[in-house]
C-alpha cells in the first residue's frame, strides 16, 4: 500500500513538472491540445487513503456540474501538506499559482494574504449565503479585516488518542487514559507487555502530538492563551508540560514514513496508542480497496487525548482563489462545489471529517463521526499548531525545527528557549 501512494505522488509531480514544462497547447483549452474542456487544476496534499476517496466523490459532482471543465489533480504526497505547501510557494512566488489550492483556515493562510497572492471570496458568501450555513466562530477566524479567503470544506478534531483494545488489554490498562499521569503509566505498561507503546510517523506527526500535550497539561484557556500578543511561554507550567511530552516520546516506537503506516501499526495490533487527527477514522474504517476495513471497538477505538476531554483542538481543510488563476471561472466553479450541501455530504465521511456546513445530512455521520458532530457542538475550542489554526507558517515552521531538534538531544531546557524564541519572532 505504501509503494501505491509513493507511485501515485511521483506521478502527481511528474504530471506538475511535465505541464510545466511543456507550456504548449492553446491557453483556451488549457493545454490539451485542442480538447474543447478548459483544464482546472486543484493543488492539495489528498493522496493517502480515506482523503482521495473524498476528493474523487468531490470530483465526480464538479465534473457532472460542469461539463465544459476538466479536474486536473495536482496532489502532493506528504502528511499535513509540509511537502504541498513548498511546492506551492515556489510556484506562487514564480507568478505561477494553480487555479485553487488546498489551505489549512486560519493563520496559515496569513502569508499568502499578505504577500497579495489570494482574492477575497465576499462576493461568493455573498451569493452562496455562506455565512448563514457555516458557523460564525469559523467565519471570524477565517475573515481578515473584513474580507474572507477561504472556502472551509470540513472541521476536523486534532485531539484524539486512537487505541487498540486488546493490546490495551492484554497489557493490563483498563481503558484509554484520562490524564497525562494515566497515559504515562499505561505506557509503561504496555512496554513491558512487549508491543510498542505509542507509534509515531515523521516530523511533523511529533509536533501534533506536541500540542495535544500542551493542551493536555496546560488545559484550554492556558493553552489559548499561547497565541495572544502577551503570550508567556517561559512559565514553570510549560516547563512542565514539555517534561511530560519529553517522557511520552521516549516511548515511541521506530518513526514510519508517514502517518498512516503509524495508524496502522494500532490497527494491527503492533502498537497500543496513536495520537492522530480524526481523518485517521476514513483510513482506519474505509473498505480495503481505500482503507484497512478494520471494525471500530474491535480492532481500533478512540478517545479524547489525555487531558483534553471536553476540548475540541480544531482545523479546517479550505480552498482558495489564487490572483491570477489560469482557469479563474473554472477555480470558482471548484469552490462552489466544496462550498456546497452535497459536496459536503459527499467528501466528508470517506475523509473521516464532519462538515463545515451546519445544514448537512447528519443521517450519513456515523459511528465517530456521530461522535464527532456532537463534541463540535457542546466542547470548548482550541486551535491546532500544526494544522495551521493558531501560528502563521513563520511561527509554526520554527516550533517544527525546535521539536525536531529536540528530538535529537532530548534537551527540556532548550527546547523552550527556542519556543519563548519563536513566540517574539513570529509576527503574528
Amino acid at each position: 500500500m505504501r509503494r501505491r501512494w509513493m507511485k501515485a505522488a511521483a506521478m502527481g509531480l511528474a504530471g506538475v513538472l511535465a505541464l510545466t514544462a511543456c507550456g504548449g497547447g492553446d491557453p483556451g483549452d488549457g493545454g490539451l491540445g485542442g480538447s474543447s474542456k478548459k483544464r482546472v487544476e486543484i493543488f492539495s496534499w489528498w493522496t493517502g487513503p480515506g482523503e482521495v476517496d473524498g476528493l474523487k466523490a468531490m470530483r465526480q459532482i464538479f465534473e457532472r456540474r460542469n461539463p465544459n471543465f476538466t479536474f486536473y489533480d495536482a496532489a502532493v504526497a506528504g502528511g499535513s501538506g509540509d511537502q504541498a505547501r513548498a511546492l506551492l510557494s515556489s510556484k506562487l512566488k514564480a507568478n505561477r499559482p494553480p487555479d485553487t489550492f488546498q489551505g489549512h483556515a486560519g493563520a496559515e493562510l496569513q502569508g499568502y494574504i499578505k504577500a497579495g497572492k489570494l482574492e477575497p471570496l465576499n462576493f461568493l458568501y455573498d451569493e452562496l449565503r455562506l455565512r448563514d450555513v457555516f458557523p460564525e466562530q469559523l467565519v471570524e477566524q477565517i475573515t481578515v479585516d473584513g474580507n474572507i479567503y477561504s472556502v472551509p470544506v470540513n472541521i476536523h478534531r486534532s485531539n484524539i488518542l486512537w487505541f487498540n483494545p486488546k493490546v490495551l488489554k492484554d497489557a493490563g490498562v483498563s481503558g484509554p487514559p484520562k490524564s497525562i499521569k494515566e497515559f504515562v503509566d499505561a505506557l509503561e505498561k504496555v512496554k513491558k507487555a512487549g508491543r510498542i507503546p505509542l507509534s509515531i510517523g515523521p516530523q511533523w506527526t511529533r509536533v501534533h502530538l506536541l500540542e495535544s500535550v500542551l493542551l493536555g497539561s496546560l488545559g484550554t484557556e492556558r493553552y489559548n492563551a499561547l497565541w495572544t500578543a502577551s503570550a508567556d511561554w517561559s512559565g514553570a507550567d510549560i516547563t512542565t508540560a514539555l517534561e511530560n511530552f519529553k517522557k511520552i516520546t521516549s516511548y515511541a516506537g521506530t518513526p514510519q514514513e508517514d502517518w498512516q503506516p503509524a495508524a496502522k501499526q494500532v490497527a494491527d495490533g503492533e502498537a497500543a496508542f496513536n495520537v492522530m487527527g480524526d481523518w485517521a477514522y476514513g483510513y482506519f474504517a474505509n473498505p480495503p480497496d481505500g482503507g484497512l476495513g478494520k471494525t471500530a471497538g474491535q480492532d481500533f477505538d478512540w478517545a479524547s487525548a489525555p487531558g483534553t476531554d471536553g476540548t475540541f483542538m480544531w482545523l479546517s481543510d479550505s480552498f482558495t482563489l489564487p490572483k491570477g488563476a489560469p482557469n479563474r471561472d473554472g477555480a470558482i466553479a471548484w469552490l462552489k462545489v466544496a462550498a456546497s450541501k452535497e459536496g459536503q455530504d459527499a467528501f466528508n465521511p470517506l475523509k473521516g471529517s464532519i462538515p463545515a456546513r451546519k445544514d448537512a445530512d447528519r443521517s450519513l455521520y456515523k459511528d465517530y463521526l456521530a461522535y464527532s458532530l456532537e463534541q463540535w457542538a457542546t466542547n470548548r475550542l482550541a486551535g491546532s499548531i500544526q494544522h495551521g489554526v493558531v501560528a502563521n507558517d513563520a511561527w509554526r515552521n520554527a516550533i517544527n525545527e525546535a521539536v525536531g531538534r529536540f528530538m535529537q538531544d532530548r534537551d527540556v531546557a532548550k527546547l523552550q528557549r527556542a519556543l519563548v524564541g519563536a513566540a517574539k519572532n513570529s509576527g503574528q
